[in-house]
């Protein structure tokens, strides 16, 4: 296991020179890889490991019907590959529990009977272990327990590992009972196609994970975009030249150099007049928005965003209320823009 240093901070990193596919495919030849749940993360991890020669089958839910049809068109076999949750679990040694954090509560009581002593849980998110007193999921003492998080989502874990790239990971034990679970946890996290995988606990990996989706990576970002653009409507700006300078730029030019630069090359090589307005302004933003997200990271650790998100995801109406609430963003000015511009970037023509 490699150490990196940044700062005074020592980390445990593991990367495929260390793990190469061979020698997870070692560690893990015995053993039946049952993937719950074909939404977000299981298809992806599923065929990442179908393709990379483990032996995987799948539990799925009929009454699921769009998750079914998918295991299907995907090329998972009923009676064969593909089973009923219950099924799949009994049928495993591992067993990777990638239904949505909600659904993994409803499926507990499903799951955990057919879990054999020896057996491995894996997740891909610490929120039903961390948030235990509120999804019930508690694991019997006899088997470990593990998690290997991508740093994406499904279609980019897939994506990636279509392209010969890696996805970032963080992996976690929170349970060794065979005294295989760490290597258990790192081969999954090389078959499933990391790049490299860093050590995390299940509790820092939900806390860090929610705070990033409400915050820059989805929730925050937006919230600035839409703002920007409003503004620069408000001013009599055109939506095509509103959104270019709010979203396609940023997303097309800057974005992609920052990843693979950092931000003071970015500051480096931008115009003076861009160079002194970012160095003026960022400090004002920070100082806007800190104080919303430590209120946002009180709110997850305390619990109220798991709560939050299990009630809401429990309702019978969720799938209603949530194409509602997508047809609305989908259907704003912002948004049209950006579907017209999208058509019209060169290699769409």
């Amino acid at each position: 296991m490699k150490k990196i240093c940044i700062g005074d901070v020592e980390e445990h990193v593991v990367d495929r020179a260390e793990w190469p596919l061979e020698k997870a495919r070692e560690v893990m030849k015995n053993e039946t890889i049952a993937i719950l749940g074909y939404g977000v993360q299981g298809p992806a991890q599923a065929l990442n490991l179908r393709d990379n020669g483990f032996n995987v089958i799948l539990g799925q839910s009929k009454e699921s019907k769009r998750g079914w049809d998918k295991a299907l068109a995907d090329g998972w076999k009923p009676g064969e590959t593909l089973f009923s949750i219950p099924e799949a679990t009994e049928r495993a040694t591992v067993t990777q529990f990638l239904l949505s954090d909600a659904g993994q509560k409803a499926c507990w009581p499903e799951v955990k009977p057919h879990l054999k002593e020896g057996d491995a849980l894996y997740f891909s998110h610490g929120f039903s272990i961390a948030f235990k007193e509120l999804t019930g999921v508690i694991p019997p003492p006899n088997i470990d327990v593990i998690l290997v998080a991508p740093k994406g989502s499904g279609t980019t874990v897939r994506r990636h590992f279509l392209e010969g790239r890696g996805i970032n990971s963080s992996y976690a034990v929170f349970q060794d009972f065979t005294g295989r679970a760490l290597e258990r946890t790192i081969a999954l996290g090389i078959g499933i196609g990391s790049g490299y995988l860093f050590e995390t606990t299940f509790e820092k990996e939900v806390y860090s994970d929610l705070t990033g989706e409400r915050g820059v990576l989805m929730g925050a970002i937006y919230g600035l975009w839409l703002a920007q653009y409003d503004v620069l409507r408000s001013n009599g700006h055109s939506p095509s030249e509103a959104f270019n300078e709010t979203v396609e730029e940023a997303t097309q030019s800057l974005y992609p150099l920052i990843g693979e630069n950092g931000m003071d090359w970015m500051y480096a090589n931008c115009s003076t007049t861009a160079q002194r307005g970012a160095l003026d302004w960022f400090k004002r933003f920070y100082e806007a928005s800190k104080p919303v997200f430590e209120q946002l990271y009180e709110s997850v650790k305390t619990g109220k965003e798991a709560q939050r998100t299990i009630d809401a995801n429990s309702r019978p109406d969720y799938r209603e209320q949530l194409d509602k609430e997508l047809a609305e963003i989908r259907d704003s000015e912002m948004w049209r823009a950006g579907a017209v511009v999208r058509s019209l970037r060169p290699e769409r023509q």
